[in-house]
């Protein structure tokens, strides 16, 4: 499913015609579907840990650059050393001041201005880092990014909940009731998280 598939599944629900274009359209119905997708996406994105978003680094520094896709880390043993020990993570620049003062065999992480700092800062050159990314749209050739460019777009998550996501985001930004459908959006929302985790 492409971003003009999703749109136009979009419009026969709420009796729009289909768009044969809609990346660039003047039309103004066009430009707010777009706006809705990307609004749809980001939130969708966002919301789970989606397999499919899961990246790895390897620090080749220390301390390392965050990817330009960065969007968090993941849950629970984010950072590990190159032989499997795992970081514990520092969350404030008063705790990363005291830990870096004293010699440690525990490692510690703290992430500071775009960059994964390490303590013992020796060991963090190997490290693994794993996150999730914010490039959940595939650009066909070229690759993934966090913005909708071409109707030809598509999504890293699930395509059906996008389609579900604009819906609903649509019928309340014209005023009609749409609490059945983000109540199925939820919904779905909620099972494609189990399925994608393996948990459904």
């Amino acid at each position: 499913m492409t971003l003009l598939s999703a749109i136009n599944q979009v419009c026969d629900v709420v009796s729009l015609d289909q768009f044969d274009s809609i990346y660039g359209s003047n039309d103004p119905n066009a430009r707010t579907m777009v706006a809705l997708a990307q609004e749809a996406g980001d939130e969708i994105a966002r919301r789970a840990d989606w397999q499919q978003l899961l990246k790895e680094r390897v620090a080749l520094s220390s301390p390392e650059p965050l990817p330009d896709d960065y969007e968090r880390l993941t849950p629970g043993g984010a950072v590990r050393s190159a032989a499997g020990a795992f970081y514990r993570p520092v969350t404030n620049s008063s705790q990363w001041a005291v830990i870096v003062g004293v010699v440690s065999a525990q490692p510690y992480f703290f992430i500071k201005g775009n960059q994964v700092l390490f303590s013992p800062a020796a060991t963090g050159v190997g490290s693994v880092i794993e996150y999730v990314s914010k490039f959940w749209v595939l650009h066909d050739p070229d690759g993934p990014g966090d913005t909708l460019e071409a109707d030809d777009d598509t999504t890293l998550f699930p395509e059906r909940l996008l389609v579900k996501g604009i819906l609903w985001r649509w019928k309340r930004q014209k005023g009609l009731p749409f609490d059945d459908n983000l109540a199925e959006f939820e919904a779905d929302l909620l099972q494609e998280i189990n399925a994608d985790r393996g948990a459904s």
